[in-house]
């Protein structure tokens, strides 16, 4: 019983350092984050405004977006009719998440 109080608190500890408010991490998954801040334009990674700006692979290749690093950019400093989502408004590390999202959900 010991060892499982040990693996717990040190999950714990490791969950606490890598996901902290410092680092942007809200706790929520890709999923969650996506439906928050990005589903209301992006419906099922379509685009209710600019359908030419959806997000299924081929789209986002066709616009030039072939990595998660290049879905964080856009949407750090998206062209006109998006959103911006600053830093403040989207850590780092929940970005990243919606992005990871985006390329394994909308193929």
């Amino acid at each position: 019983m010991v060892r499982g109080v040990v693996i717990v608190t040190l999950a714990w500890g490791v969950a606490a350092c890598s996901g902290g408010a410092d680092r942007g991490g809200s706790g929520l998954s890709g999923g969650e984050l996506f439906l928050r801040h990005c589903s209301g334009c992006h419906p099922e990674g379509g685009n209710s405004k600019y359908p030419q700006k959806s997000l299924d692979r081929f789209t986002l290749a066709a616009n030039g977006i072939h990595t998660a690093e290049d879905i964080v950019a856009t949407m750090r400093n998206p062209g006109q009719g998006m959103t911006r989502f600053d830093r403040q408004t989207i850590g780092d590390a929940d970005a990243r998440k919606i992005a990871d999202y985006i390329l394994a959900t909308f193929r």
